[in-house]
């Protein structure tokens, strides 16, 4: 089963082990369809962003890095989701819909949106991470 992945667990980031010691299989780097928004959730530990799905066209995608995992370890992976994060079906740059992070609604207010950024990656660059 492929699961999108948005921040925390991209490669390189704090809670990529999880995937890994779920023996799952990097399948490759992608961008969202232009419908979706990213925000910084505050109080998040590691820091964590929100994947929304919106009705407004945005300019860009948001990076992703679809990942590939057995029935088994995929339950198992998103019994370790907390809330207000939720696995959904996400849009992809290409037309392919995949399971993948998104947020509740209620998480994003007050929280600084990032679509610009285009990904956590280059959110976290700009504050020297």
């Amino acid at each position: 089963m492929k699961i999108a992945v948005v921040g925390a667990h991209l490669s390189g980031q704090p809670l990529n082990q999880q995937l890994v010691e779920l023996n799952a299989e990097l399948k490759r780097t992608a961008r969202t369809a232009p419908f979706y928004q990213l925000f910084a959730l505050p109080d998040t530990a590691p820091p964590k962003p929100g994947l929304l799905r919106t009705t407004d066209r945005q300019l860009h995608g948001i990076e992703v890095e679809v990942w590939e995992l057995s029935p088994a370890d995929f339950a198992a992976f998103i019994e370790m989701i907390p809330a207000p994060l939720s696995i959904g079906t996400l849009e992809l740059h290409d037309g392919e819909r995949v399971k993948g992070f998104l947020v509740e609604s209620y998480a994003t207010r007050g929280a600084k949106e990032i679509t610009q950024f285009g990904g956590w990656r280059k959110y976290l660059q700009t504050l020297g991470g």
